[in-house]
């Protein structure tokens, strides 16, 4: 094919893609058991699309394992809110969000998190992956007390969004059931923890077709208290 014929292809797929709207593209969960980690902590590799995605990672573990997270495709990750101790744990366990822009990827894509502080250490590492997007248009962060019910916070969107929705349990527990409702679907969850003990997590998602205000509600027994963030992509 002459080279203007491809780029004209290429351009043309590229402007349909964007044209379907946002959309959940790939996504992993890496939990790793307290004393079971190695350094760096690597997901395992899933495709994601050359080009035009939002990347969302989250490092929830031990506080001292606060490094930027790194990928094969060299995506510049920034900070997605603000850091968010466990209560209880006398500030040694942190929750933290990422997102990369613009995001670069292809086949065999990882994402690591380098563990100087504790590298055996408990770690929680769930990378997700929505395409045809450009922005984060609206954040809920949110500490729910414990209940068997927890909500976040409300996020607004102006038209067709993918919404993520993040929760982390705080409770000494090992085994534990976590059901999102409000239409989200559950995608990933390290809910059945190493005797060891781990950071438990759940990943849902809702894809939404107008402008709107939105929130989630999550159903988790034990009951426990819950760091949540709901993320509206565009």
């Amino acid at each position: 094919m002459p080279l203007l014929s491809f780029l004209a292809a290429a351009a043309s797929a590229l402007t349909a893609s964007a044209a379907q709207g946002p959309a959940l593209g790939a996504h992993v969960f890496l939990g790793q058991g307290e004393g079971l980690g190695v350094s760096p902590a690597v997901t395992r590799a899933v495709d994601t699309q050359p080009a035009g995605s939002v990347f969302v990672v989250f490092n929830a573990g031990y506080a001292s394992n606060d490094a930027v997270p790194a990928d094969t495709y060299r995506n510049r990750w920034r900070p997605l809110g603000r850091p968010v101790s466990y209560a209880n744990y006398g500030g040694r366990f942190t929750v933290r969000g990422y997102v990369a822009l613009a995001g670069e990827g292809g086949p065999a894509h990882t994402v690591s998190i380098e563990k100087r502080g504790e590298p055996a250490g408990e770690l929680s590492l769930p990378f997700v992956e929505v395409r045809n997007a450009t922005r984060i248009q609206d954040i809920a962060q949110s500490y729910a007390q414990p209940s068997l019910v927890v909500s976040s916070g409300d996020v607004r969107v102006d038209g067709p969004a993918t919404l993520l929705a993040f929760w982390w349990g705080d409770g000494g527990v090992k085994r534990m059931t976590v059901t999102p409702g409000d239409g989200f679907q559950l995608i990933d969850a390290f809910t059945e923890l190493p005797d060891e003990s781990g950071v438990q997590g759940a990943v849902a998602w809702k894809q939404v077709d107008r402008a709107g205000t939105y929130r989630v509600h999550w159903t988790a027994a034990p009951v426990q208290g819950a760091v949540l963030w709901l993320i509206a992509i565009r």
